[in-house]
């Protein structure tokens, strides 16, 4: 049985101007649902939790929440493949999981909505981690719908407004909610959990935009040639799938917490390899338990092979010695943004800027701002090449990094200026903020296109889903992990050293990506 292939090219293709093209608008909704949840689980759910009494250390644990994105190629396949009963009937399969995804992540916000932070911390990291796995989901057949619903030339422009709608999400996730918190009556000093109550649930109602999108909008072509299984082996997977999740959490669950055997900083650094320890054991018990199914014949082995092995073993077998370097790349190239993104929240607020000064200048205008980093990026990377403004790109990361130890210095000796913003209105904010903010997410913008673009370029067209769903878990899995410890080191060693660590992680990268330039100069993959 052979893998699946990437079918854009057996999609008819129109000579209609790409603007009035109905696929590309619909992906501007559908990145707009997609862009929601995940502020809500990482910038600013660390806020409300900040304001609930949540410790710095604690609050950026649930980073971790997100580290669902991290591992979405497990069960990629799974929803790929897993018709839903009566909804694939009426929906067809990529529309049915994107509205039960879309539903679930509803779910996920009002459950968080429903919580105290004050009183039920775990609960509320349960939701979170609730709603991390279910916008990974959405995400995961969301980029399958747009690969299968337009054909090649259109794919550049429905990424273009898939992430243009993903980033005006974000900023009402970020900016908007956190004015909407701070015009509900929650600040620093005077806590208000109806504030944040009302605001999530403000946002779960936001996700209705997607919920009509999905139900307007058609299905795409269904490949041809492709693989089905009896429904036993669906089930099958679904069980062992949920077996290793259970026999991970279980883990996870009943682990002792790091003994407290150093003091300060070291102590700190035990806690990070006790931890790390504790997850790739779970990791492996349920990679065990999985490997003892598959074996005992509980799932057919064809599926196996045609999800997992056979994408992974084409990238091996293309690059040879050079794939280690290639993957290690990967891992590392986001680790210092990452990092210093968990805590720059808290930073700021701890610098004494409100949650609108924070709001409107890190979510809305700097997101702006990063928007405008990419085209920059894709216009740098048609001239010079891709390697190049990666090497470029890789520079200006632990450049701006190392500005934040500035802001540091500057404190509440700043200058204010006045603004108006989209989406926010007339705001006054301190112009070293602003600069800081600025510069930092426009070499962000500048670096995600390169690298992105970059990935891109490793992938077989046969294996394009999986092999890149695999480059983007990896790229971000180690940094999140890293990130949830921002708080303590933060705690320990304060922030100017904090940030000249995160600036002093970006420096591997850029020796690494000098070394890929060269080689992948004169090696073709095999």
């Amino acid at each position: 049985m052979q893998p699946d292939v990437e079918s854009t090219n057996e999609i008819p293709s129109t000579n209609k101007p790409w603007f009035l093209e109905r696929s590309v608008w619909v992906m501007l909704f559908l990145g707009f649902s997609a862009g929601i949840p995940i502020l809500l689980i990482f910038g600013t759910l660390s806020l409300w939790l900040r304001e609930a009494g949540v410790s710095r250390s604690t609050a950026t644990f649930f980073s971790w929440a997100i580290i669902g994105y991290s591992f979405k190629f497990v069960w990629a396949p799974l929803v790929d493949k897993l018709p839903i009963p009566l909804l694939t009937r009426l929906l067809g399969r990529r529309r049915s999981w994107i509205l039960l995804s879309q539903l679930a992540v509803i779910v996920a916000i009002s459950l968080m909505a429903s919580i105290d932070p004050q009183s039920s911390l775990t609960l509320m990291a349960v939701a979170a981690v609730c709603l991390g796995f279910a916008s990974a989901t959405q995400d995961i057949v969301i980029d399958a719908y747009r690969i299968e619903t337009a054909p090649p030339r259109l794919q550049a422009m429905l990424a273009t407004t898939y992430i243009s709608g993903y980033r005006i999400g974000m900023i009402l996730a970020g900016a908007v909610a956190l004015s909407i918190a701070d015009s509900f009556g929650s600040t620093l000093e005077n806590y208000s959990y109806a504030a944040w109550q009302k605001t999530y649930f403000i946002m779960a109602a936001a996700m209705l935009v997607g919920i009509a999108t999905t139900l307007i909008i058609k299905e795409p072509i269904r490949k041809s040639g492709e693989s089905s299984y009896p429904n036993e082996d669906y089930i099958n997977f679904v069980v062992v799938f949920a077996l290793s999740i259970i026999s991970f959490i279980f883990i996870i669950w009943n682990s002792p917490s790091a003994p407290s055997w150093f003091s300060g900083g070291t102590q700190s650094l035990f806690k990070f390899v006790f931890s790390s320890a504790v997850l790739l054991f779970a990791a492996a018990v349920a990679y065990g338990v999985a490997t003892w199914c598959v074996r005992g014949g509980m799932i057919n082995q064809k599926m196996v092979d045609e999800s997992y092995i056979l994408p992974v073993k084409d990238f091996f077998e293309r690059y040879g010695k050079l794939a280690i370097w290639i993957l290690l790349l990967i891992l590392l190239y986001r680790i210092s943004d990452i990092v210093l993104g968990v805590i720059a929240n808290v930073f700021y607020q701890d610098m004494g800027y409100t949650k609108t000064e924070i709001g409107s200048l890190s979510k809305a205008f700097g997101l702006i701002v990063s928007i405008l980093g990419s085209f920059v990026s894709g216009i740098i990377a048609l001239r010079i090449g891709v390697m190049r403004t990666l090497y470029s790109a890789a520079i200006l990361v632990v450049v701006t990094n190392l500005l934040f130890c500035w802001l540091t210095t500057v404190g509440q000796n700043h200058t204010d200026v006045t603004l108006i913003l989209p989406l926010i209105g007339s705001v006054s904010f301190p112009i070293e903020l602003a600069v800081v903010i600025a510069l930092d997410n426009m070499v962000q913008g500048f670096s995600t296109v390169a690298f992105i673009a970059w990935m891109s370029s490793l992938t077989n067209v046969s294996f394009t889903a999986t092999q890149y769903a695999i480059f983007s878990s990896i790229m971000t899995l180690f940094p999140k992990i890293i990130g949830g410890y921002s708080g303590t080191y933060v705690d320990s060693f304060g922030y100017t050293n904090f940030f000249l660590m995160a600036s002093a992680l970006g420096v591997p990268v850029i020796f690494l990506i000098r070394y890929l330039q060269k080689q992948l100069e004169f090696t073709k993959p095999n």
